[in-house]
């Protein structure tokens, strides 16, 4: 199957262009950018040796559905989705901060309760809980936008403090951050799945505050299947996970976690088919709809042309 490791477009107006960990980001004139999901996957900040194919089709079509599906909340910077890889929207200055909001003690929120730690981003969380419990209502815990390394833990007071984002844009950030994880949440219930954690991101377009990037996709999000939930935090058991976990979890067995010294091994075919098997899973699952791969002799090019007859009529 054909994949998109890296795009090296000539775009009309083309101003730069940014390869991300999985995105390929252009800028076009002062106002518009051309976002390309690649099928490049990473894990622990590091990007596999090996693309996914149609991993990129999959995270652009579930932020695509999801964008659509909350833009009564809160205004969105997509324009128009010209491709199965590809969405165009409004450029955005970015509020340099991430939203991350927790429904369920787990991943980070978990590692740091179970080191003894009861405060997470200057938030209490209550004793006695265990391993996937859920909060007594959802926690915010945002996290600085690191332009290298890790993001990390900051609290409310601090950004207002360092004067990140003002108190006013702040209260309406947590505003945008709940109703968005609440339509999430509901939309996860009717597919059988329980949202366990995500996060936003903001910025501001023409002076509004306006949601960017993707939302509510396994590479930016964690699932747990409702059935059975209930059952297995009783009995101690792991919870049935729908994100990327289980890549996590196949590079540990392989003695990778991305610290200094150890070394990204070898992707073989079976395991990536069964990457590309598990993300159309995901879609399915998630979405409701039945996945339609795209099938293309010309991928490279079909985008191309896509992205270019978009740009001729949303160009000023």
């Amino acid at each position: 199957m054909n994949s998109i490791s890296e795009t090296n477009f000539q775009l009309d107006g083309q101003k730069a262009v940014y390869h991300g960990k999985v995105r390929d980001v252009y800028s076009i004139d002062d106002d518009l950018l051309v976002m390309v999901a690649t099928d490049r996957i990473s894990a622990f900040d590091h990007i596999l040796p090996r693309p996914i194919p149609l991993k990129g089709q999959v995270l652009n079509q579930i932020a695509a559905r999801f964008l659509k599906a909350t833009s009564d909340i809160v205004p969105n910077w997509v324009i128009e989705v010209p491709d199965p890889n590809v969405t165009i929207g409004k450029r955005c200055n970015p509020f340099k901060i991430e939203m991350v909001i927790r429904g369920y003690l787990s991943g980070h929120a978990w590692r740091e309760y179970n080191a003894g730690r009861r405060s997470i981003c200057g938030v209490t969380m209550p004793d006695g809980m265990q391993e996937n419990d859920a909060f007594p209502s959802p926690i915010i815990t945002p996290a600085t936008k690191a332009e290298e390394g890790h993001d990390e833990d900051i609290s409310r007071e601090e950004i207002i403090r360092q004067g990140i984002v003002s108190e006013a844009d702040y209260i309406q950030l947590e505003h945008y951050t709940r109703a968005l994880f609440q339509r999430g949440s509901e939309m996860a219930l009717e597919r059988g799945l329980i949202l366990v954690d995500t996060k936003y991101e903001f910025g501001k377009h023409q002076g509004q505050i306006t949601l960017i990037d993707e939302i509510h996709t396994p590479d930016s999000s964690r699932y747990f299947y409702a059935e059975g939930y209930e059952d297995r935090q009783k009995k101690g058991e792991r919870q049935k996970q729908l994100s990327k976990e289980f890549v996590r979890e196949w590079l540990i067995a392989h003695k990778f976690q991305g610290l200094e010294g150890q070394e990204m091994p070898e992707i073989p075919d079976d395991f990536t088919e069964e990457i590309t098997k598990r993300y159309i899973e995901l879609y399915e699952k998630i979405s409701g709809s039945t996945f339609v791969p795209r099938i293309s002799e010309n991928m490279m090019g079909e985008i191309e042309t896509n992205i270019a007859s978009s740009l001729k009529h949303h160009r000023k």
